[in-house]
């Protein structure tokens, strides 16, 4: 199981000949993983006032299968697959109906604001062992 976000792709999204330009399967995918962490109670804001760390993606590694293109319905779905004392792991898709247009693992750290290392607070931890594992 997963956690999806649905999406439209708008005009503003493509190039010229209506595809989605590669730059913007990144903002689809951050924007499913703000979506995600806020819908298991995880506010991004709270976690740097409360705690003083944020999340940030560390790596990426992405493999464009097929485009997507202008007036397509969108899901992008995001599964947890490994979740350590600092940072956690996310395979990510993009997908029009059953077809994988874009996929990604990523790997997001815990830091303090300054740019250190920072273990993930036990709190936002067990709200993050809420989402489906999967082997990604």
């Amino acid at each position: 199981m997963s956690h999806r976000y649905k999406l439209r792709v708008y005009y503003e999204d493509t190039d010229l000949a209506g595809i989605v330009y590669h730059a913007n399967y990144l903002k689809f995918t951050e924007r499913a993983r703000s979506e995600m962490v806020l819908d298991y109670g995880i506010s991004q804001t709270q976690l740097r006032v409360d705690h003083g760390v944020v999340f940030a993606v560390k790596k990426m590694a992405i493999d464009f299968r097929g485009p997507a293109l202008f007036e397509d319905m969108l899901t992008v779905t995001t599964e947890i697959t490994r979740l350590k004392g600092a940072s956690f792991d996310l395979y990510q898709q993009v997908m029009r109906g059953p077809e994988v247009l874009f996929a990604a693992d990523v790997q997001i750290v815990c830091m303090e604001v300054g740019g250190k290392a920072a273990r993930i607070p036990a709190d936002i931890r067990q709200k993050l062992t809420q989402f489906p594992a999967s082997g990604g």
